[in-house]
Order: structure tokens, then sequence, then C-alpha cells
């Protein structure tokens, strides 16, 4: 439940951020996973082809680093670094 519920919230933060630039497509999405989120970069881009999956973020080119800082006060969080926009 955990993973599904940071992927919708990821999934529409994305969506708000290329809507306010008009965007056509998004086609890049960087990401920062914490150390506790529960998620490998390979899971986790599996759950974003899903959560993307007919959205204007579908077959977006994905980059997810992995932090090992369990004390970082963001560790159980995935944090949205960025996002290329085609217009």
């Amino acid at each position: 439940m955990h993973e599904a519920s940071l992927m919708k919230g990821l999934m529409r933060r994305i969506e708000e951020i290329a809507a306010a630039q008009d965007a056509r497509r998004v086609t890049g999405v960087s990401v920062w996973l914490g150390a506790l989120s529960h998620f490998s970069v390979d899971h986790f881009a599996e759950h974003f082809e899903e959560a993307s999956a007919g959205t204007i973020a579908e077959g977006a080119r994905l980059e997810a680093t992995l932090s090992d800082d369990i004390s970082d006060p963001n560790a159980q969080d995935v944090m949205l670094r960025s996002i290329e926009v085609e217009t």
C-alpha cells in the first residue's frame, strides 16, 4: 500500500508540473528514492511504468537514484527531482 500511495502522489505531481508548462508529453523523469522507501531502482522502474501507462508520462525516460542513508529525514519518501517535457 505504501508503494501505491507514493506512486499515486508522484504521478499527480508530474501531471501538475507538466500541465503548468503546457506540455504535450513528459519525456524524462528524475527521482530520488529514500533508503527506507521500500524500492530498489528496478522495482521503482516497474511501478513507474505501470503508474505512467495511459498518462502524459507514458514512455518517459526514468532516472532513479537510491539513497543508502537511513537517517535522512526523507528516507521513507520518493522525491521528484525534475521532469523534462515536450511542448
